[in-house]
């Protein structure tokens, strides 16, 4: 299993931190989804706008008249206008790629409307030849390219097999669609290449500014921020949750009889130490030099000091130069009442200290308010 405390990078709110090299593909679509909404709506958008201005024009200028009225012709804009609307706000990527199919379903309706009444030799496919390659980047998965493209290769077949066209003028289109369709598929792999860089840069960057880079753990701003979301979900869903505040103890004299590489190896193996004795959806972070502090979402009290006892034996095969690693450590509950992350953090900190000055290598417990 990768390591679970590198980086927080989950836009549900389940999961607190996940490997930088290691990711679903549910997570990537939410990346997709988030990034490229504001494209696809504005080329819906403007496909609504191209759509009226198309039907209004070949209105006017068409010599023999339509067999079907402007307004049936021109309905298909508000579908494609409540569709187009209905883009910014769906969160989720598979309502996001139901609305794009379905934009892609009423052109063609339109398409096939605006071709009854042509007369033969007319070229009134040419818009359905252009969708491919204009809606080839906006796909979050290869599953709906496929069926888009599926979509724009059969949607103009009703006008070509079922209006006055005859078979020089249907092989001319499945040729230009092959190509059109070709031209898709070129533009969308580019796009997507891209795209999955990108996101793996980014999640890079977070890496080096949310983790530790010695430890691997979280940093003090992101390890407060993902508690404070950790203890709002305790207090809406009348969960427990306790925090384990620990400290070195003697880490200044390692340092200063041995050297800083010393101390750099004691804390990498003790964060080694505190992951291997924690939850997959518990927090842990570096909040100082030799400060740790780890949450503990629905954990009550009794259980909680059986892990904070756990961690402080398991601090023991931690080796130092000048003997065993052991660890001060300091346990809060979570009061729904009054606390929040820098209240629980304070007192939590404070238990520490006493432990410190009761002799070190214990837990106290914080005494709720």
């Amino acid at each position: 299993m990768p390591d679970q405390h590198l980086i927080h990078d989950d836009v549900s709110g389940d999961a607190r931190s996940v490997a930088v090299d290691s990711y679903s593909p549910g997570e990537y679509r939410q990346y997709l989804a988030r990034h490229m909404r504001p494209m696809i709506r504005a080329l819906m958008l403007a496909a609504v706008l191209v759509y009226g201005i198309g039907v209004s024009a070949s209105s006017l200028l068409q010599v023999t008249p339509q067999q079907l009225p402007l307004w049936l012709r021109l309905a298909p804009m508000v579908p494609l206008l409540m569709v187009a609307v209905a883009t910014h706000f769906s969160r989720r990527p598979w309502v996001l790629s139901a609305l794009t199919l379905s934009c892609v379903l009423l052109l063609q309706i339109g398409f096939n409307l605006n071709s009854i009444g042509h007369i033969q030799g007319q070229p009134h496919v040419i818009p359905g030849l252009l969708l491919p390659v204009v809606c080839s980047i906006v796909w979050l998965t290869g599953w709906d390219f496929a069926v888009a493209m599926t979509l724009c290769a059969l949607g103009p077949l009703p006008m070509l097999l079922l209006g006055p066209t005859d078979s020089v003028q249907i092989i001319q289109y499945s040729v230009y669609m092959a190509i059109a369709i070709a031209m898709a598929s070129v533009l969308r792999s580019f796009m997507a290449r891209t795209l999955l860089a990108q996101f793996r840069l980014e999640r890079q960057l977070r890496a080096q500014i949310h983790t530790d880079g010695l430890t691997g753990l979280l940093r003090r701003n992101r390890f407060l921020e993902l508690a404070q979301q950790a203890i709002d979900d305790a207090r809406n869903q009348r969960r427990p949750l306790c925090l384990i505040f620990l400290d070195v103890d003697h880490f200044k004299p390692l340092n200063d009889s041995y050297g800083h590489a010393a101390g750099d190896t004691a804390l990498m193996a003790l964060a080694s130490a505190l992951r291997s004795q924690t939850r997959q959806h518990d927090l842990i972070g570096r909040i100082g030099g030799e400060e740790f502090a780890l949450l503990l979402p629905g954990m009550d009290l009794g259980k909680a000091a059986l892990r904070a006892e756990q961690l402080r034996t398991s601090a023991h095969t931690v080796y130092r130069p000048d003997g065993r690693l052991t660890i001060s450590i300091g346990l809060a509950e979570y009061a729904p009442d009054h606390d929040d992350i820098a209240s629980l953090m304070a007192r939590a900190d404070q238990a520490m200290r006493h432990a410190k000055s009761g002799g070190r290598d214990r837990v106290v417990t914080a005494a709720n308010d």
